[in-house]
C-alpha cells in the first residue's frame, strides 16, 4: 500500500481512535509506526519525485507535527530529547521525510530561540492548534533577503536557492537584513501567498522529497510587531538566540543515523531472505547467515551505529536540557561545549553512515545491486545531505577544543 493509499483509505485513521501517546517512549513507538508505513514504498516515491503531500498528512495524522507544541493547544509538550529520537525513527523509513520533520521542529522552535514572550505564545498556539508545518527560506550561503521599512511594515524581497519544506509547508520562516543596516530580522509568515513563489527545481541525487528547491520572496509584508525578538524596533540579544545552529546540526546527525539504520535493517533482511552462501571458500555453508565474513561485516557495522546512537543520545539529552531551561541561563561557554559535542557526533555518523550505505552491497551480494532492490536510496540520501557543510570543519572544531580548550564562535554553521 502506497502512502497516498494509506491516507486516502484511512490507514492513518488508526490514530483517531487510538489512545494518545502519553510518554516519550510511546511517541517514539508512534514514530516507528510512521516509519514502517513510509518504508513500504520509499524507493518508488523517491523515483517519482512528487510533492510529498500525503507524507506530510501522515505526519499530521500521527500527531508528530505537534510533538513540541504546548499541551494547552493540543500538542504533546514533549522535549527535544524525544524529538531527536522521533526524527531518527521516521528517517529509518524515509530519509526525506525525516529531514522535513526535523526542519519543521527547528523552525517551530524559532520563536523560542529569538522571539519575545508574546510572540512565542502566539506562534505556538497558531501552529499547534492548526497542525501547521514549517518551512524555511533561510540559506546563509545565498545573499540575504533585503528588508525595507514601509511605515509600520517590513517588506522582504530576494531569492534563496534552497528552502526545505517548500510547497508542503503552511508557514515559512524568513530571514533578511534591514536595508542600510547590518540588522538581521526573522519573521514567520503564511506560505500560501502571492509573494512567495517556489521554483519547483529540486532535483538532486538524494533527499528528493524534501521540497528543498529555490524560492523567490516578492515584497512579502510583515508588521514590525512580528519581527522576532524586537521590542520597539530594537533586538533583545541572548546567547540562547544562537542555539539554532547546534540544534539543527543535531537534527542532521539524527536523520543521518536513521538513514543508516534503515540501510542496515533493509540489507540484513535481504541477506536473510535472498543472499546465497559462497560455494568456493573451502568451508561451504548451507545458509548465507552462517558465512563468517557476513557475520563479521554486519557485526562491525552494527557496533559502529550503536556507538553513534549512544553519543547522539547523550548530547541530545545535554542540548535538550539547555533548550528547555530559562533562556537567560545559557552561557557562551556552555553553548560552545555542546556545539563541539554535536560536531563530534555528526562527523562520526557521517563517516560510519556512508560506510554502512556502501558496505551493505558487499554483504548482500551482486544481485542486490538491482534497481528493483533499491539499496542505493540510503547512500544517495546520506551522501547528498552530509555535504550540507564541510565535515572537515567539524573535525577542526573538535580538535580546537581538545588541543586548545577553545569552543567555536557562533556562526551560521557552528
Amino acid at each position: 500500500m502506497t502512502i497516498t493509499d494509506a491516507v486516502t483509505t484511512g490507514l492513518s485513521d488508526r490514530w483517531v481512535s487510538a489512545p494518545r501517546p502519553q510518554t516519550s517512549l510511546e511517541w517514539i513507538e508512534r514514530a516507528e509506526e510512521v516509519a514502517d508505513i513510509l518504508a513500504v514504498d520509499a524507493v518508488e516515491r523517491d523515483r517519482a519525485n512528487a510533492t510529498p503531500r500525503a507524507e506530510v498528512q501522515l505526519l499530521k495524522d500521527s500527531g508528530l507535527v505537534t510533538l513540541l507544541g504546548p499541551r494547552a493547544h493540543g500538542g504533546a509538550g514533549e522535549s527535544w530529547e524525544t524529538a531527536y529520537r522521533v526524527i531518527r525513527a521516521v528517517a529509518r523509513g524515509d530519509g526525506s521525510i525525516g529531514q522535513v520533520l526535523g526542519y519543521h521542529y527547528l523552525w517551530a522552535w524559532a520563536a523560542r530561540l529569538v522571539g519575545t514572550d508574546e510572540q512565542i505564545a502566539a506562534i505556538e498556539e497558531l501552529y499547534t492548534a492548526n497542525d501547521h508545518v514549517f518551512g524555511g527560506a533561510v540559506n546563509p550561503r545565498d545573499s540575504d533577503l533585503v528588508i525595507r521599512e514601509d511605515g509600520d511594515d517590513l517588506v522582504f524581497s530576494g531569492r534563496k536557492s534552497f528552502s526545505t519544506g517548500g510547497r508542503i509547508s503552511d508557514l515559512t520562516v524568513l530571514e533578511g537584513v534591514l536595508e542600510g543596516t547590518e540588522t538581521h530580522i526573522f519573521a514567520i509568515v503564511p506560505t500560501v501567498q502571492e509573494g512567495i513563489v517556489f521554483g519547483n527545481d529540486w532535483d538532486n541525487l538524494g533527499q528528493r522529497l524534501t521540497e528543498s528547491g529555490s524560492v523567490e520572496i516578492r515584497d512579502v509584508r510583515v508588521p514590525w510587531a512580528a519581527a522576532a525578538g524586537f521590542v520597539d524596533r530594537v533586538f533583545q540579544p541572548l546567547t540562547y538566540n544562537t542555539l539554532n545552529v547546534p540544534t539543527i546540526q543535531l537534527v542532521f546527525a539524527n536523520f543521518y543515523l536513521g538513514i543508516a539504520q534503515g540501510a542496515l535493517e533493509t540489507a540484513s533482511a535481504y541477506t536473510r531472505s535472498t543472499t546465497r552462501p559462497w560455494p568456493y571458500g573451502g568451508d561451504d555453508k548451507q545458509h548465507a547467515t552462517d558465512e563468517w565474513y557476513l557475520l563479521e561485516g554486519y557485526g562491525e557495522l552494527a557496533s559502529k551505529l550503536w556507538a553513534d546512537e549512544a553519543l547522539l543520545d547523550a548530547v541530545g539529552s545535554e542540548i535538550s536540557a539547555v533548550l528547555h531551561a530559562p533562556r537567560e541561563d545559557l552561557t557562551a561557554r556552555r553553548r560552545g561545549e555542546i556545539a563541539v559535542r554535536i560536531a563530534a557526533g555528526k562527523l562520526r555518523i557521517v563517516d560510519d553512515g556512508l560506510e554502512v550505505a556502501t558496505k551493505i552491497y558487499e554483504l548482500t551480494g551482486a544481485r542486490a545491486s538491482a534497481n528493483s532492490v533499491g539499496l542505493d536510496i540510503f547512500w544517495r540520501n546520506l551522501r547528498t545531505h552530509s555535504l550540507h557543510d564541510p565535515i572537515a570543519y567539524k573535525k577542526r572544531e573538535v580538535g580546537d577544543y581538545v588541543l586548545r580548550n577553545e569552543v567555536p564562535e557562533p556562526t551560521w554553521y557552528t
